[in-house]
């Protein structure tokens, strides 16, 4: 019997995940809603299931789960919605961007007993996972520095920006929870800088388009992290760790990974253009994980606490940024 799961929130991540759910053999996309029919119609037409509202998907006893890919500021409610419905439940980040919402909402996941994924998707990427398999391992030794480079190739539109709660919490927190999986633990302080570099209408929205932090681990360990809105090559996703005894680098993906060498040199494909072609993989198997989650497999997630930390994290690096100075990160 497949896995019943409706999606709310039909845009580009709307699609991504309906693409993964149609991928699946375990899974069919049962309804769907967004307030635009347009975008709805769209995805029933690619992906399957039926329009719904958001009343008719929390009582629909046929639906086990659903897929959260609406604005940030409607997460927290309708995680509690859907918690007190009896769904499983899969946010994209974040739950909130007020760390008191999302404690607030994660007690209620708890009281009602409810499956919890948060969507932090470059945990399952296959080049991230190997990664991640080679420190745990011990090909590496123990990690002891990083660096994690993420760049889009253009900032999002303007509306989108002023509900993102800032490149820290909207960009970085993606890579801030990289950091913490790759290390398996948490950091202890954040050194944060934002700058506004390639579009002086970012300074004027209130958020940088330009950022760096390193965070540093109580014995010492570091991770540096990049990351810019402008990549005029294309979508920038690399990372490297440092252990005691070697090094492990995940290099960036390329829809065609060819080179040419002739007279004028060493020539490679262009990188990926966004999220939506290079994480394909990583989508598809993150939904399997969730599936998995739902059928009683215990699968290693992020949490709504591996959220909350996130955030918290992501809050102390604005902080940093502000005051010009390290900050301790109360977790």
């Amino acid at each position: 019997m497949k896995t019943r799961l409706a999606i709310l929130g039909a845009g580009r991540i709307g699609q991504v995940h309906a693409r993964a759910i149609a991928s699946n053999d375990s899974a069919e996309l049962a309804a769907v809603y967004d307030p635009v029919e347009a975008a709805v119609q769209s995805v029933v037409n690619r992906f399957g299931g039926n329009p719904a509202s958001i009343d008719e998907i929390a009582q629909d006893r046929s639906i086990d789960a659903v897929i959260l890919c609406t604005p940030t500021d409607l997460h927290a409610d309708q995680i509690e919605l859907f918690a007190k419905n009896g769904k499983a439940i899969f946010c994209e980040k974040p739950i909130d961007l007020d760390a008191a919402r999302v404690r607030a909402c994660l007690d209620v996941v708890t009281k009602t007993n409810t499956n919890l994924m948060v969507g932090f998707n470059r945990r399952f990427d296959p080049h991230f996972m190997a990664l991640k398999a080679a420190i745990d391992n011990g090909q590496i030794g123990t990690p002891e520095m990083g660096v994690i480079i993420s760049r889009d190739p253009a900032a999002p539109p303007a509306d989108y920006i002023k509900r993102s709660g800032g490149i820290f919490r909207d960009m970085m927190i993606h890579d801030i929870d990289m950091a913490v999986f790759l290390m398996g633990s948490l950091p202890e302080s954040i050194m944060a800088n934002g700058s506004v570099l390639t579009d002086p209408d970012i300074a004027n929205l209130g958020d940088f388009d330009s950022a760096s932090a390193i965070l540093s681990w109580k014995d010492g360990r570091q991770v540096t992290i990049s990351n810019s809105r402008r990549a005029v090559y294309g979508y920038d996703q690399r990372i490297e760790v440092h252990g005691s005894d070697g090094m492990v680098q995940a290099h960036n993906e390329r829809p065609v990974n060819i080179e040419i060498a002739n007279q004028t040199g060493y020539q490679t494909a262009p990188l990926h253009d966004f999220f939506m072609t290079r994480y394909v993989a990583a989508y598809a198997n993150e939904i399997d994980a969730f599936i998995s989650m739902i059928t009683g497999d215990k699968p290693d997630i992020p949490t709504g606490q591996d959220g909350l930390n996130a955030l918290v994290i992501a809050d102390c690096a604005v902080q940093s940024a502000e005051r010009g100075e390290a900050v301790k990160i109360p977790l």
